[in-house]
């Protein structure tokens, strides 16, 4: 079992930055694969990016527009997003999600096995 929390959000102003942080429990984060989605109000909920358990990152373009980047600290357990020249648009509910590592689906949220419960990011204008 994983457990998941996340933290970091707020509400912060359009062009403004926030780091969100996703703590892992378990002496084997790094067996796995991690990943950030999304859900903003009355949308379905996306995938923003993901880390590889070798470190590699995978982001969605299309989303992040460059503006995204994720890390992990694996001697702390920990995932992170880094959240640059936000926009109105990104305000949402930001997920945290794990799964052992595989070569695919890690832009697939059936593949994740923990999710953690959200942090809120809200954006104004």
């Amino acid at each position: 079992q994983v457990r998941l929390v996340e933290s970091g959000g707020g509400l912060v102003q359009a062009g403004g930055s926030l780091r969100l942080s996703c703590a892992a429990s378990g002496r084997t984060f790094s067996r796995y694969d991690m990943g950030w989605f999304r859900q903003a109000p009355g949308k379905e909920r996306e995938f923003v990016a993901a880390i590889s358990a070798d470190d590699s990152p995978i982001n969605n373009v299309d989303v992040g527009k460059g503006r995204f980047t994720i890390a992990r600290n694996n001697a702390a357990n920990t995932v992170y997003l880094q959240l640059n020249r936000l926009e109105p648009e990104d305000t949402a509910v930001y997920y945290c999600a794990a799964k052992l590592q595989t070569d695919s689906g890690h832009m697939s949220q059936s593949a994740y096995n923990y999710w953690g419960r959200g942090t809120q990011v809200t954006v104004s204008s």
